[in-house]
């Protein structure tokens, strides 16, 4: 292995990722030579569908805090099913953004960090439910994928198991919360240079001395 990896461990559905994906925009502007690898992580993959009711308490207080932190706004298509949970269908599920993300990595690797953060505005500011394969569409059009290759690929068992894959590889690599970001400098060595959120100026510091050590 002679290049680094930067390794961006978060999920769809964790609000605090949606905080940190313009940190993370820049450093990919930043570091345009830096090989990144998004992965899921799977933090939410009830057994049974659990509706929105059993979280919601918390983000209408969380959501607060990750807008004051980061500066990131969550739309008011997002906040009513927050504060109205009791109107709305949600069954939150992190299984499909998963799979969309495999699929696309697939076909656009070099724009990994810009699907996710696409994925995370739908859901965070535009309110799509990420569960519904409707939810994807806008995504096909901006980035021209074809809309049978990609809901042929949604629902096949392969990109399933590089969905669970991935949370098996965050779980393997002892990430605990999300977001996570980590390089790898050799097949054994991994720097963690943020868990949880963390501003681009902490993060730009530590990634530069991390690759300092890599290339001396």
């Amino acid at each position: 292995m002679n290049n680094p990896i930067l390794f961006y461990c978060y999920d769809a559905y964790c609000g605090w990722c949606y905080g940190f994906s313009p940190v993370m925009k820049d450093i990919v502007q930043l570091f345009p030579t830096l090989q990144v690898e998004v992965l899921s992580g799977g933090m939410v993959l009830p057994e049974e569908p659990v509706h929105i009711t059993a979280t919601a308490g918390y983000i209408q207080k969380a959501y607060k805090t990750v807008e004051e932190y980061s500066g990131i706004s969550f739309g008011p298509d997002y906040l009513w099913h927050i504060n109205n949970p009791d109107l709305s269908d949600w069954y939150p599920n992190s299984e499909k953004p998963a799979i969309a993300l495999c699929i696309f990595k697939e076909i656009y690797p070099d724009k990994q960090v810009l699907f996710a953060s696409d994925l995370q505005y739908a859901l965070h500011f535009e309110g799509r439910d990420l569960t519904d394969n409707e939810s994807y569409k806008h995504l096909l059009e901006k980035y021209s994928i074809q809309t049978e290759m990609f809901y042929e690929k949604l629902v096949s068992d392969t990109y399933k198991e590089q969905a669970y894959y991935e949370f098996q590889l965050c779980k393997q690599l002892q990430v605990t919360g999300f977001p996570s970001v980590l390089l790898q400098v050799n097949e054994s060595k991994f720097h963690l240079l943020a868990r949880g959120y963390t501003s681009l100026v902490d993060l730009k510091t530590r990634l530069e001395a991390a690759l300092q050590t890599v290339h001396g």
